[in-house]
């Protein structure tokens, strides 16, 4: 399920000149593990203290809530000496609003700035002394920091997110620079890029008041406006240990990992967490369409339509039908889009498919692609509509079906040969309000997925009422002429 969607999910910080960041839509084996995936509720003291003496376990992941709130999960790997460690914050730019988008991330920058303890610079020098790796990622429904260590140096990742959590300095001359350092990642990764622009304005378009409506890095314009109380005020009301999880994954012994948690975090305050508005999407009751004039060399256009997730599905085995479909379409060489669109009719250059099923509120499952040459986006839409006619229409065979299924499963099990991405899986799941038993039983829930489910949720979902079409036009570079 490779798709050709290629925009910003996560922004990972860098101590030097911003990289790439990932693909916004997941789609294989990654669509479980790094998706586009979400939870809030605020927790009282009362509740806090009835949650301390409660532990969960599964055979291979243990899980236990401190007095404080913060949950810690654990899973053993021992194939390694080595220890994956992460801090989930339940706030991305979804939960932001007008006039503050982008404030996530930024913060996301200045986490590395400096405590009292630890001055600006320290954190990175540290874990590097002590022969880790370090990193952070903002998304539209979370943020997170990592470390991968020498499994004995556990302790050394705890105590600075320990200290970080709320200990953070916000010092201004920092800001002032790093917000910079971000306008200009916002220009190479999305304004100065036609497809990314493209995607950016089709999310706009297709949702009005959800969270998901602005994008991850933020308004140029409210970024320019931003000020450090903007920041000190996001991390005042999220930046707790009752809003975040604490995820370790490694050659680790799970009771010695909650001592040390509790040792290094478990002095922290929580206090009371606001409650996230719903800000649901409204009913959309026609199609939307844009067309973007911009230079670039070649056309593109995406497409798609309202679906809903696991968090939101009423019906629970829909998300897991909307998956297989996508893998259908968009699965490897021998999966539709490429057999009929690219090698058959050569309609296209490039198309893919896409869908998140752990996003935290509805989500879109979405198509896109590059017209081959004397083929216009049109042309492209309609050849991409009689496919998921088809599926309406015609059940898919067993043998599709089955190779699916199959990917599904190896897929999953080549995840679990990486230490982060089985940290990543129980991060999203539990920042998103899946919960980490429901993620572990996606196998289970792929495999009861049948051809007849897949074609009532393409009957169901993929209708015009909730369509949203974007397309790129590219236009020619407009040459100054000498001043006269």
């Amino acid at each position: 399920m490779t798709a050709n969607i290629t925009k910003t999910l996560s922004s990972k910080r860098s101590s030097k000149k911003a990289k790439p960041c990932s693909k916004e839509i997941f789609i294989s084996s990654l669509q479980t593990v790094l998706v586009s995936v979400f939870v809030m509720f605020s927790v009282t003291q009362m509740s806090l203290a009835k949650q301390s003496e409660v532990s969960v376990q599964s055979p291979q992941i243990s899980e236990k809530t401190l007095e404080n709130g913060l949950k810690v999960i654990v899973k053993p790997d021992h194939r390694a000496p080595v220890v994956i460690s992460q801090v989930w914050y339940k706030v991305g730019s979804s939960y932001e609003s007008g006039g503050t988008t982008g404030v996530s991330h930024v913060l996301e920058h200045m986490m590395f700035k400096g405590t009292e303890k630890y001055p600006t610079g320290e954190f990175n020098k540290i874990i590097s002394r002590n022969g880790g790796e370090d990193n952070a990622f903002t998304s539209k429904d979370y943020t997170a920091y990592y470390q991968k260590l020498e499994k004995s140096r556990l302790k050394v990742s705890f105590e600075l997110e320990a200290d970080r959590m709320r200990g953070l300095l916000l010092p201004k001359d920092e800001f002032d620079k790093e917000v910079m350092v971000v306008m200009e990642e916002r220009r190479w990764r999305t304004d100065d890029k036609p497809q990314s622009l493209t995607y950016e304005q089709f999310y706009a378009t297709a949702f009005d008041n959800s969270g998901y409506h602005n994008p991850t890095i933020g308004w140029m314009d409210d970024l320019k406006n931003m000020n450090v109380d903007d920041l000190n005020t996001w991390y005042q009301r999220y930046y707790a240990p009752n809003n975040a999880t604490l995820v370790v994954v490694g050659d680790v012994q799970t009771d010695a990992v909650f001592e040390l948690a509790e040792h290094y975090f478990g002095a922290l305050k929580p206090f009371d967490i606001a409650e996230l508005k719903p800000r649901l999407e409204r009913e959309q009751k026609g199609s939307k369409r844009i067309e973007m004039k911009l230079e670039a060399k070649l056309p593109y256009m995406i497409m798609g339509y309202k679906v809903p997730v696991i968090n939101t599905a009423e019906i629970s085995w829909e998300p897991y039908a909307l998956d297989l479909l996508a893998g259908i379409l968009d699965g490897g060489d021998s999966a539709r889009l490429s057999k009929n669109l690219i090698k058959g009719s050569k309609i296209a250059t490039s198309a893919g498919a896409g869908y998140s099923m752990d996003a935290r509120i509805q989500a879109l499952f979405l198509l896109d692609g590059i017209p081959a040459k004397g083929t216009t986006t049109a042309q492209l839409e309609a050849a991409l509509l009689k496919e998921l006619d088809d599926i309406k229409n015609n059940l898919v065979t067993d043998e599709e079906l089955n190779r699916v299924k199959a990917q599904v499963i190896s897929s999953a099990v080549y995840e679990q040969d990486s230490m982060f991405y089985q940290a990543m899986k129980i991060g999203i799941a539990e920042t998103v309000g899946i919960g980490w038993q429901k993620e572990s039983q996606y196998v289970e829930h792929i495999q009861a997925v049948t051809a007849q489910q897949i074609q009532q949720v393409a009957k169901k979902y993929f209708t015009p009422q909730t369509l949203t079409v974007a397309t790129l036009k590219p236009i020619q570079k407009q040459v100054m002429g000498p001043v006269k």
